[in-house]
């Protein structure tokens, strides 16, 4: 009688799929880490994430609402994504920079945000993949979806430059400790880092002024 064999880890094929239970939703968001570490946020899909954790796709849906609400929980994301820019967007568009910069505060100084952005900023230091997952993830799900609702040209490009100018601003203040920035109030940062925003995000005309300083 032939014995038999251990059950399969990531990276090893089981005949068919496994079905839903109770360890199915911590063996998806186990293979959305290794997904997400091993391509980046862009690069992943939840197909593909369903395929490692060897589950139907349909399961990968039933647990989760897409691939942003699957990165919030598998990274320990402090906030959803969809609901801040739901948030964000219900404002005028005269001061979406304001407040983008005022909520990201408001998350990062509560004990909990600030103990799980550490977190992340940390990895990001140190692992090149963490750092382009949370760029990745932060430019894709917030940035750009505030910019694309503003209509204003190359919103890519510019949702990239506001997430560098908060994940740069969240280091200096909250892992590196930069002495004036960590003394400063978060309404003297956001007075200060909201007309950025408010120009990379909504200022139609950003672009053409770029261009024609060359």
């Amino acid at each position: 009688m032939t014995p038999s064999k251990p059950p399969g880890q990531f990276g090893n094929v089981r005949r068919g799929r496994r079905p839903g239970g109770e360890d199915t939703r911590s063996e998806i968001l186990d293979a959305a880490r290794a997904e997400f570490s091993a391509k980046g946020y862009d690069a992943s899909s939840l197909r593909a994430i369903a395929r490692l954790a060897e589950v139907d796709p349909a399961l990968v849906h039933h647990y989760f609402e897409g691939k942003a609400a699957l990165f919030v929980e598998a990274m320990s994301i402090p906030v959803n994504p969809s609901f801040l820019v739901d948030a964000l967007l219900a404002g005028p568009r005269e001061s979406i920079g304001e407040r983008l910069a005022a909520t990201f505060f408001d998350i990062w100084d509560s004990p909990p945000g600030r103990e799980r952005l550490v977190a992340l900023i940390r990895s990001a230091v140190s692992n090149e993949d963490a750092a382009r997952m949370l760029s990745e993830f932060l430019a894709r799900e917030v940035f750009a979806r505030v910019a694309l609702s503003m209509d204003v040209p190359q919103p890519h490009l510019r949702a990239g430059m506001a997430a560098a100018q908060m994940i740069g601003l969240a280091m200096l203040r909250y892992v590196i400790g930069f002495e004036p920035v960590v003394r400063a109030s978060a309404k003297e940062i956001v007075g200060l880092v909201a007309p950025t925003l408010q120009a990379y995000l909504a200022d139609p005309y950003l672009g053409d002024i770029a261009h024609e300083s060359h």
